[in-house]
This record gives C-alpha cells, structure tokens and sequence, in this order.
C-alpha cells in the first residue's frame, strides 16, 4: 500500500468530485464541506450500510428520526448547559483564540500568545453548543440550541418507542442526524467540523447485564469495520482512564483508526448506566422506568451506546482506500472501496464509438441500472478510461467489443486486480452479485 497524505486525499477529492470546500467561491467557510456527487453516493451508501447492520439485521433494533431543535430543558437535563465546555484564552493584539488545554506549555506558562506573542486572556468556559431562538423575537423565553449529539432524542422517545414497538428488554432505538459542535479547533479536512453527521445507536439493558452487552457491542462493533471493508491492521481499541470518562459513563472504549495525522477516535462505545433516563426523570417530572410484565420488576435499565461519526466514517473509507501502485512505468491511482459503498458500481465502455458499438453499450447497460450505480464512458483510449474509473474506485468495469457482437459476451475488468474475462450479458447481473457478497480487502 503507498503511503497516503491529506495533501494527496483532499486534491483528489476536489478534482473528482467527492468534497468542495462550503461557499468556496466566496472564499470558503472554515470547517464547512460540501459533498459532491461521489461524495454523496458514499455518504449515502456508508450510512445505509450502518443502518442495514444496526436495524434490518438485528430484530430487536429499531430506529426514529428526532428533531434537530429540542425543548432547552432536555440540554439541563443531559448537563450540556453546564459541562459542555472547553476552556479557551484569546490573544490581546491579534485577537486569535485558543484552546487553552492544547497550548503548549510555555506559550500558558508565558501567558503568551503562540501566534504573535501578545497577551493571553485568562481562561475561561466556552459553551460548544450552537445557541438560536425560535420564533421572530429574540428574548430569554425563545433560546433554543442546535443538538450538539443525537443521543438525547432517542433518551427523551424511550417511553414513546417502548409502548408503540412493543419492545422488551434488551433492546435499542439507532439514528442517524446532523449535530453541531461550536469548535474552536477544526482541523484535518473533515475529521472535525462545526457540522457534522452522527451515526448513534443506544441500548437498553437490565442493569445485572451491563458488562455482557458491553462486550458484545464492543466485538460487534469493530467486526462491523472488517465487513465495510476497512484493514483491521489499522484499527484498533483505547479504553477512557478514570480521568478521561465522560460525567455519564462507567466504562468507555473508543474505535480508533490510524488516519494520516495519526490514531485517531472513530467511534465511541460507552456504558452510560442508568444516568441519562434518571436526569430525564428528575427534570420531566415523567416516569421512564421499564416494567418487566413476566417478573414484574421495575427499574431505569443501563445504556450500553454506541456513536460513530458518519462524516469522519467517510474520511476513514477514503484513506484506507487510497492506494498507488506501478503499472507499465506509469503510477495507478486507486481506491479500494468495498463495492458495496463504491460510489459507481460498474463503468460501461464502448470499445469505439462506430459500428453500433456505442449502441449496444448503452442497451447492455439499462437493464444494470436497475441493480447498480453505473456510469458510461466513450471517450478515450480504453485503458485512459480505466485509470479514470480506478481513481474514484469503480470495482467493475464492461467493455463492449466486436465480439460481443458475435456472442454476446463482454469483458468484465476488475479493479483491483485488473484482471479480466469474458461474461455473457444475460450472467452479468448474477456475476457481478456474486463478486460483491464474496468480496475481500487484501491487506
């Protein structure tokens, strides 16, 4: 595998479409990104593949799609007014502000800022969450924030999920949603930005069986980046020491992948007891304990979460995909997506355009465009057209020839491998299937 930059990733994304900076011709905003049309098709297909392994796969998984503004009163109740906060200096002459726990040891000791060396301010709190109002008078009454996590508007519909699902414990409420995080740092393309995309699943369980469904989340959780397509090699555990836990957890695991910058956390798995439905309780005045009908216990069941980043899964998709290799003294770029999240499944090529060629290209792939995210190309040497189908890592590509029209086969080119053989058309959607579901990342 060649070694991959953020330099040669973030080229690559503007130059083939996957992600532009926000309102660029204005000059950009920091920390906003727009997806282009690759972009979105892996997004899309990323988060499809979450909710598939989260829902359709587990029968006692359900999901909801909560609002992004929340009554300000669930914030209180999660501690987000008071603890969500980062402690921040500003610099005196050039007015740049800091984080004060990543400064440098000198730069604090000196009161110094890094940047000029003026003055630094004393630290301060700097809450992280977006604050608005709802309605056309801004007064005490309308403050509302923008959700800085998804997980509170699975808490606050836990009883609402419960009696209309008929779920018994165990059991989990996943989503997937925009949350907003007033950052002071941003940095490192898309890995942190003020807007991003969560991917956050909460599972409910009795309290005596909290470390066993940790365990469990915690394997299936890791195992789910193998089957994306991910190289376990980059990917590994850290456990939260005493004086990194959250205010909520009990124990704590973070996924982390080695991006170019370094190991960095991709998922979190958190065993948030029973603090988030007690704190809802004590502020709702609601009762949001779970009856267990065959035993007739009652209790607040523990919440074993798991909260991936889906903007940051797509950083991790590009870097472990990107790859270059020589290939007749030229350099092949090349990302090896799993096929299942590739942004175009198959590329279809007329070998010419005369002789009816492009014709019969353009039949042959109808029908695929029913299964498969295609995209038809008759322009260029043919072997010009793989490398550009390589860069934006199409797994499969079909070239029509004069023989196709003699048998009715095409050549099927694989991307990885390049290797190629001939399919007849009415096999191809069977054939190419089959590559899918037996699809393995070689390490």
């Amino acid at each position: 595998m060649a070694t991959v930059t953020m330099d040669k990733l973030i080229s690559l994304c503007k130059r083939r479409g996957f992600i532009f900076q926000s309102s660029e011709i204005y000059g950009g905003l920091a920390s906003a990104w727009d997806y282009g049309p690759l972009g979105i098709e892996i997004k899309n297909r990323i988060q499809k593949f979450w909710w598939k392994a989260m829902t359709q796969l587990n029968d006692n998984i359900v999901g909801i799609d909560a609002a992004i503004m929340m009554h300000p009163r669930v914030w209180e109740a999660s501690g987000h007014v008071e603890n969500f906060t980062d402690p921040l200096v500003d610099c005196k002459e050039c007015k740049l502000r800091f984080r004060a726990d990543l400064l440098d040891e000198k730069s604090l000791s000196e009161h110094k800022c890094p940047e000029c060396g003026g003055e630094l301010t004393d630290p301060r709190n700097f809450n992280l969450m977006f604050k608005t109002h709802l309605g056309p008078v801004e007064e005490g009454g309308s403050v509302v924030y923008l959700r800085p996590e998804t997980a509170q508007g699975i808490y606050v519909n836990f009883k609402n999920v419960l009696q209309t699902s008929r779920l018994k414990i165990p059991f989990g409420i996943a989503q997937v949603g925009k949350a907003f995080r007033n950052e002071i740092t941003t940095k490192n393309f898309i890995f942190r930005t003020c807007e991003f995309e969560q991917m956050e699943m909460q599972y409910f369980v009795h309290p005596s069986e909290d470390e066993e469904w940790f365990s469990h989340w915690m394997e299936t959780r890791f195992q789910y980046y193998s089957d994306l397509g991910i190289r376990k090699t980059k990917l590994r555990f850290k456990e939260h020491g005493p004086d990194e836990l959250a205010h909520y957890a009990k124990k704590a695991f973070d996924i982390e992948y080695e991006f170019p910058f370094g190991w960095k956390e991709l998922e979190g798995i958190h065993n948030r007891t029973d603090y988030d439905l007690t704190k809802h309780m004590e502020f709702s005045g609601k009762d949001l304990k779970y009856l267990d009908e065959g035993t007739k216990e009652k209790y607040t069941p523990f919440i074993i979460e798991t909260s991936a980043g889906l903007t940051r899964s797509v950083l991790v998709v590009l870097s472990d995909a990107y790859d270059e290799e020589e290939v007749d003294g030229d350099t092949r770029t090349v990302l090896r997506f799993h096929p299942l999240i590739a942004p175009i499944t198959i590329g279809v090529f007329p070998l010419v355009k005369k002789d009816g060629l492009a014709e019969l290209a353009k039949e042959i792939e109808k029908p695929l465009r029913e299964n498969f995210t295609t995209f038809y190309d008759q322009g260029g040497a043919i072997g010009r057209r793989y490398r550009r189908l390589d860069e934006i890592g199409t797994p499969f590509c079909l070239t029509i020839d004069y023989q196709t029209k003699e048998d009715n086969t095409v050549t099927l080119r694989y991307r990885d491998s390049m290797k190629q053989e001939r399919v007849k058309v009415s096999e191809l959607i069977q054939k190419i299937n089959e590559e899918i579901k037996s699809y393995r990342r070689v390490e």
